[in-house]
């Protein structure tokens, strides 16, 4: 299976390595919902900009996948895109979506594979997902959150070698997860060697709430310093909480190198609506 570290090769213009490939490009997903050709278009557009070092995977629901292979070949890339495809088809269509990707690897490298558990994360599901997904590729299985259950079922998804997802927010207050929740799934999957990814609700780098929604989002810095923290035994809970900026980016940037990868080999990645925002507030802080 191809590793955190593998997907975040060092990007042009020396990106840090605490945010190589940090950012996957989820433009076809809510709330963002761009069109196939803008969602295209603008990712290999940041693919080939300044900070292209910071951009990571593409994501494509299966159910779009033949939508993304016709625009890719009206438009030609260069290389293949690399691909993290979302299941959104269920079980049971993995196979020939995995197959359908293979077949166009002129155009398409399929780096990870994404999909929700079922309530239970029983381990009959779970091997089948192994099955059906090639030994080279990522397995990523988002846990249903709530309720007691949840954290057993992200260490199962680690014990069968998946990478196990974080929803960091969505559409209603619900999805958003406390800070206690995420301190607690920090400390689950920093002691069960593997990486984790992060989804949905992350459009800046710092904790703010969103004045039209009055939702508080988490930032991907809080979650990067906070991983940091869990892996040197400091106060997650308070790095997860700060809307203190300049203090957070100050954290970051004092990371060592080696740091700055153990941290990575936590916290992998995280989808984003949007490759402008994040790129915009790390530039502000002076992190990249």
């Amino acid at each position: 299976m191809s590793s955190a570290f593998e997907l975040r090769a060092p990007g042009p213009r020396g990106t840090p390595p605490l945010l190589a490939r940090l950012v996957d490009d989820a433009a076809l997903f809510p709330p963002g919902n761009a069109s196939m050709p803008d969602a295209v278009r603008g990712h290999l557009d940041a693919r080939a900009g300044e900070w292209a070092g910071a951009v990571g995977l593409f994501l494509c629901p299966a159910s779009r996948l033949a939508e993304l292979i016709t625009e890719l070949i009206k438009v030609k890339p260069v290389k293949p895109v690399a691909l993290s495809l979302v299941i959104d088809t269920g079980l049971g269509g993995v196979p020939k979506a995995v197959s359908i990707v293979e077949s166009r690897s002129e155009l398409l490298a399929l780096r990870m594979v994404e999909m929700p558990a079922p309530s239970d994360v029983d381990e009959v599901w779970l091997e089948r997902v192994s099955e059906f997904v090639p030994e080279d590729v990522i397995r990523v299985v988002e846990p249903r959150r709530g309720g007691e259950g949840w954290l057993d079922g992200v260490r199962r998804v680690i014990e069968h070698g998946s990478w196990p997802k974080l929803r960091c927010g969505g559409l209603s207050r619900e999805n958003f997860p406390g800070v206690d929740e995420v301190a607690d799934f920090l400390a689950v999957v920093s002691g069960g060697g593997v990486a984790f990814k992060a989804t949905a609700g992350l459009h800046h780098a710092v904790r703010q709430t969103d004045p039209k929604t009055g939702f508080t989002h988490h930032g991907f810095l809080n979650l990067l310093v906070a991983t940091a923290r869990s892996l040197s035994g400091g106060d997650v809970r308070a790095a997860l909480a700060s809307t203190d900026a300049a203090a957070l980016g100050e954290e970051a940037a004092a990371l060592s190198d080696q740091a700055a990868h153990a941290v990575r080999g936590v916290f992998a990645s995280y989808g984003s609506c949007s490759l402008d925002e994040p790129i915009t507030d790390l530039g502000e802080l002076g992190l990249l």
